[in-house]
């Protein structure tokens, strides 16, 4: 017996309601499999008009999988899709992809070789008549600054350039919803930079709402008005960057969004001893924990004995085991005594250049705003 969706089902289409309306992309309890193994569980996500919205997570999370479900290119299992408040999928039917509205944009941009840009461009604007075709690819071609190569092939372009005229090829039937499944990944470091910042001015211009598939927390941060950080199938925690950098919900989502020093301790009348003084928590008396400490957190004067904090904290002495120069910051690596005839091994992160010899003794004063103290259980 044939179980396949029925894509002429009337449900299908419909609008749902007046709040809906300001959804530009609704998934409503999101679960998919693949065979035994959950790759979506129970997601549910809203993403406005305007609004960027980065999927962000190690590899396997699930976010890839999440974003071809909204995009048609995965049949649903579980749940409901809607784009622009009409029902576009759910357990019983589903609209196909290229009637949803919305734009596409591959890690490997996906062009026609055969294609010249401008044809490339034009592919998807069947409704129109060729010379509006025409005006409104050059017009696209021209937002991604590409108007120049319309008559170029896609081999005589650089892959910073195909990115572009893979943008501007989703972008040119106004969709409603851009969809960016890892469109930087092939890119160098360096061209990855320019490329992804001139695309945020373009997204910002066209008033799209775009779902972005990353797994590099610094490109999350720099695009994302809102980012929803995935974990085996799950939404860990969403909200705007600073929220995940400075509010992370889990010694997880902590790491994730950059380095940490990693502290054992136990919960003990509101604090934890840690080697770089007390840390304040809500956590039961007894409870194992885990401190975990930004490395900008540690900040350290060359001076040994220097005045106390204006907190009222006495500085730490450690002594530098090595200390390297990253640019615009400096990474010192700290030996620091651990209060019970050992020491712990500890990263500082000083802007500008900051360098102290070998061996020499420095005094730690701790942010406190860049220190997170979680339960043991939450972490793996």
């Amino acid at each position: 017996m044939d179980h396949s969706p029925a894509i002429d089902d009337r449900r299908i289409g419909r609008r749902i309601g007046n709040a809906a309306k300001s959804e530009a992309l609704a998934l409503d309890r999101v679960t998919h499999r693949y065979g035994r193994v959950t790759a979506v569980d129970d997601v549910s996500l809203t993403i406005g008009a305007g609004e960027i919205v980065c999927l962000c997570g190690p590899s396997g999370c699930g976010k890839s999988s999440l974003l071809r479900i909204a995009a048609g290119l995965e049949a649903l299992q579980t749940g409901a899709v809607r784009i622009g408040g009409r029902l576009v999928a759910d357990e019983r039917g589903a609209m196909p992809p290229e009637k949803r509205g919305v734009g596409l944009v591959f890690q490997d941009y996906a062009l026609f070789p055969h294609l010249s840009v401008l044809d490339n461009v034009r592919f998807g604007l069947s409704g129109l008549t060729g010379e509006a075709q025409r005006r409104r690819a050059l017009e696209t071609l021209g937002q991604v600054g590409m108007a120049d190569y319309a008559d170029a092939f896609p081999h005589h372009l650089s892959g910073g350039q195909q990115q572009r005229v893979a943008l501007a090829r989703a972008l040119a039937p106004n969709p409603a919803v851009l969809l960016l499944d890892e469109p930087f990944s092939g890119l160098d470091a360096r061209l990855r930079e320019q490329v992804r910042d001139e695309t945020l001015h373009v997204l910002k211009r066209n008033g799209a709402a775009t779902m972005l598939v990353t797994h590099d927390p610094e490109e999350a941060m720099f695009l994302a008005d809102r980012i929803a950080l995935m974990r085996a199938g799950r939404i860990v925690q969403i909200g705007n960057p600073v929220d995940l950098y400075t509010r992370p919900a889990n010694a997880y989502a902590a790491a994730f969004f950059g380095e940490v020093n990693r502290v054992p301790g136990v919960a003990r009348n509101g604090a934890v001893d840690t080697p770089v003084g007390p840390v304040p928590t809500d956590t039961a008396d007894g409870a194992a924990v885990e401190v975990l400490i930004r490395p900008e957190a540690l900040r350290l004067s060359a001076e040994v004995t220097p005045a106390a904090t204006p907190a009222g904290r006495p500085p730490v002495p450690a002594r530098v085991m090595a200390a390297r120069l990253l640019g615009r910051s400096s990474l010192v690596h700290l030996d620091v005594p651990n209060g019970a005839g050992g020491s712990v091994h500890l990263h500082s992160r000083m802007p500008g250049q900051f360098l102290p010899p070998e061996q020499s003794q420095v005094s730690i004063s701790l942010d406190l705003r860049q220190v997170f103290v979680f339960p043991v259980e939450s972490t793996t």
